[in-house]
């Protein structure tokens, strides 16, 4: 796998790879046909395969990339500090939390004045990584990829990072693991087919309004 890049429109096409990656991963790893990932994020599949020759590396490199981000939604330092770590997507078009607001500015919510959508962003991001959970344990099992110190070490702090970052925007640990807890019933529930995928994020947004309402009004 090349090293990412470093050139702007470069970094732009990287993103782009990612991003279009997200929708299948979240199917699974046999969901991740290179070709029609290209063809999504609108790059010559040379260009693709360029810098994630197979499809385990590219889901990995998505799921780093979002790790990374969710560790800086409640962190001042750099989310990975290793020479390796994944972009940095908000310096480009990319991260979902860096499209909605600073990661700085997160630490500064409390639980009265905390806005439902900076929350339902944060869990959203939870959401979708828990989704895709079962494509990165199949990628893990099936590659020869080396895992780096800081993938494996998020891998392995998921659940204590997740918790952390919804704590933080929220300002309320009971908040964070209801929020948790649903996110945890809702990706079942769209593994099961009992609800669609836009149905589960509905809930969730709705679920991050009402929570956030019982504050303002307590």
């Amino acid at each position: 796998m090349a090293h990412p890049p470093t050139l702007t429109r470069q970094k732009i096409r990287y993103t782009r790879i990612l991003d279009a990656a997200a929708s299948f991963a979240r199917k699974g790893l046999d969901s991740v046909a290179l070709s029609e990932v290209a063809a999504k994020a609108d790059v010559p599949l040379g260009t693709l395969c360029r810098y994630f020759p197979s499809a385990t590396q590219l889901v990995l490199a998505l799921y780093r990339r979002q790790l990374a981000e969710l560790l800086a939604a409640h962190s001042p330092a750099p989310a990975v500090s290793a020479p390796t770590a994944a972009p940095t997507a908000a310096a480009t078009a990319g991260g979902t939390f860096a499209k909605m607001k600073g990661a700085g500015r997160y630490a500064e919510h409390t639980a009265d004045d905390v806005p439902a959508h900076a929350l339902a962003g944060v869990v959203m991001e939870i959401f979708h990584m828990r989704l895709m959970q079962p494509a990165v344990e199949q990628s893990l099992g099936k590659t020869a990829y080396v895992p780096d110190t800081d993938t494996t070490q998020l891998l392995r702090e998921i659940d204590s990072t997740a918790e952390r970052a919804v704590t933080a925007v929220s300002g309320d640990a009971a908040v964070s693991r209801v929020l948790l807890l649903t996110v945890s019933g809702l990706v079942q529930a769209v593994r099961c087919r009992r609800l669609s995928l836009f149905e589960a994020e509905e809930d969730l947004k709705r679920a991050c309004w009402l929570l956030t309402r019982s504050r303002h009004s307590a």
